[in-house]
């Protein structure tokens, strides 16, 4: 059946947030819209000041750009098993498909490697190209000049240069490269962005482009196949498993919430946040979810990777730290519209300061599945986290920020569930002879905190448990009691029905009681839902909320931090990690789930 449409328009020079795909290269991601144009790349690295950046500087933050001249529809979807994207175009005088990849190398990644083919499959289409850099938002000045060996671009301290193969149309301006040609059937043409930081820059045979997009998709299905799954949802599932694999950064082992900064969580501005860090909580969920598809050498990079900057930084856990493994800096708003003017764009997040409890949870979550599939943990690492259990022993009692990393500190629920799961874990651990230390005191606390939550958190008129003691709102987190295993039982049930009442918005869900008024709902609470009705024994109903979930991605099958419920467009950072860890853990509770009841 064909799924050809018209691309979504460009308003002011922006696109909507789900026109994009994602393509990768354990290094970086770029974005492509449906139009065919790059209009986020960051160089070299995901966190890196992007030279093309027009998806949050219309004006002036540059792009990549490849499209028919003539109107045309297009239908596009991913290479089966890849993270390769192929995009077709149809005009009345014929249709084209462009594969986009960035190319990973054989013995190493020397250059980084942009590769654009572009395949005439019937009539003949004229195409139009540009290079254009940008400003990277508003810190440079790019500019082009020829060179003995091609035309190369400058933008800070980035050299770029432009491969064609197939094209003798090739425009020099100030700032950019652009040329027109046409396509026939069976006619083959590449365009290929290669570029160095600080460096001398290597330039390849265009033909070698060419060939390195093949070797590329045979490199991501090797990598597909190393996984495992063939239960319910299997192709959403294992198109969020490639999602979070763009995220994890190979040189460093770290995984990334999201590729992007300052895509607004709503209209107005004023919700815009840097997500291109590592968060432990999401490191937590990346490794249950890759420990569970067996793929042990992103397991073993994400565990030790995690472990040493917890060893090299203090304090003990932080919230978050940098792809590289160090605090985050300050913050930064450098002075350019945002994605349709809603501003601002922050480079840095404030959050890292903060004080969240859940992540002892996080932390220990992680070393537990990693000793439970097992693997060994050194001296060193078992002294760490002793130490880090009695934090938890002795820290559990304040008051933090919570998981949404709020700006009113409150003894949150969900905060309390984290420490509660560190010692339950450590206890775990430590009766297994992984780590040393005082079980007996961690048993005891451990039990203080359920106590605590059992009475001061719960509810018994409104039968449900609330976002802090004494509260009048809610909050989904508490749906993750169910994964904690803390509690599958009446209450959480009970709990579901009391957040679906407050929080849903049909199969979506808000984070927390009033927050409506400020944003759109987040679609990882959503897919916690799944998880938790699943975990107390309604599979019906798990799996019809999960059947409409599913349906809910862009059309390549990728998912924003939020969906307005009203009518299904994203906001918020994109690709995010944290929606992809929450289909794939939904998805996999159930299956968990029906497995057991075979």
């Amino acid at each position: 059946m064909s799924n050809f449409r018209k691309p979504c328009p460009r308003v002011d020079g922006y696109v909507p947030i789900e026109s994009y795909g994602a393509i990768g290269d354990g290094r970086t991601v770029a974005m492509i819209a449906d139009d065919g144009r790059i209009d986020w790349f960051p160089v070299p690295n995901l966190d890196s000041p992007p030279p093309f950046a027009s998806l949050l500087d219309a004006p002036h933050g540059g792009y990549i750009e490849l499209s028919p001249k003539d109107e045309f529809t297009v239908e596009r979807e991913f290479v089966p098993g890849t993270n390769v994207l192929s995009t077709t175009f149809r005009t009345d005088a014929g249709t084209v498909r462009i594969t986009d990849s960035l190319n990973t190398g054989v013995a190493g990644r020397l250059p980084w490697e942009l590769a654009r083919r572009v395949d005439g499959l019937d009539g003949s289409v004229e195409m139009a190209w540009s290079v254009a850099p940008g400003t990277m938002l508003g810190i440079a000045s790019p500019w082009a000049y020829d060179t003995e060996h091609g035309t190369v671009l400058r933008v800070d301290g980035l050299t770029l240069a432009v491969r064609t193969l197939g094209i003798e149309d090739v425009q020099l301006a100030d700032r950019d490269i652009s040329g027109v040609f046409t396509t026939h059937s069976g006619s083959r043409h590449v365009i290929g962005v290669v570029g160095t930081e600080n460096e001398p820059l290597p330039l390849p045979d265009p033909q070698h482009l060419d060939e390195g997009i093949d070797r590329t998709i045979d490199n991501w299905r090797v990598w597909s196949d190393e996984f495992s799954y063939e239960g319910p949802w299997a192709e959403h599932v294992a198109r969020s498993a490639l999602a979070l694999k763009l995220l994890l950064h190979s040189p460093s082992g770290a995984i990334a919430a999201a590729a992007t900064t300052s895509l607004p969580e709503n209209r107005t501005g004023g919700k815009n946040w840097d997500y291109r860090y590592a968060w432990v909580r999401d490191a937590a969920y990346t490794i249950r979810a890759l420990q569970r598809f067996g793929l042990r050498e992103e397991i073993h990079a994400a565990v030790a990777w995690l472990l040493k900057v917890i060893r090299g930084n203090d304090p003990l856990v932080n919230v978050f730290y940098t792809l590289g493994g160090e605090l985050p800096g300050g913050t930064e708003q450098p002075d350019v519209p945002g994605w349709r003017g809603i501003g601002p764009v922050v480079n840095g997040n404030a959050a890292a300061d903060q004080l969240q409890l859940m992540i002892f949870g996080d932390l220990f979550s992680i070393i537990r599945q990693y000793v439970d599939a097992g693997n060994i943990l050194d001296a060193q690492t078992g002294r760490l986290l002793a130490t880090i259990a009695d934090e938890a022993c002795d820290s559990w009692q304040r008051k933090d920020a919570g998981i949404w990393e709020l700006e009113v500190e409150q003894h949150y629920t969900s905060s309390k569930l984290g420490c509660w799961q560190a010692l339950d874990c450590a206890v775990h651990l430590a009766e297994a002879g992984e780590i040393p230390g005082i079980p007996d005191r961690w048993k005891a606390e451990k039990e203080c905190i359920r106590r605590y939550i059992e009475t001061e958190c719960w509810s018994e008129e409104r039968q449900t448990y609330l976002a802090y003691p004494g509260a009048d709102g809610l909050d989904a987190s508490v749906l993750l009691a169910a994964e904690m295993n803390f509690d599958r039982g009446e209450r959480l049930s009970a709990t579901i029905d009391a957040l679906g009442e407050e929080l849903g918005a049909g199969p979506l869900m808000y984070r927390y009681s009033g927050v409506s008024e400020e944003e759109v709902t987040f679609v990882a609470c959503a897919f916690w839902r799944v998880s938790a009705l699943s975990c107390v024994g309604r599979d019906d109903e798990a799996t019809a909320l999960m059947d409409q979930l599913v349906e809910m991605s862009n059309d390549v099958g990728l998912y924003s931090e939020m969906i307005d419920a009203s009518d299904g467009s994203f906001l918020g950072n994109f690709p995010q990690g944290l929606s992809h860890l929450a289909l794939v853990n939904a998805a996999l509770t159930i299956a968990r789930s029906h497995d057991a009841t075979a």
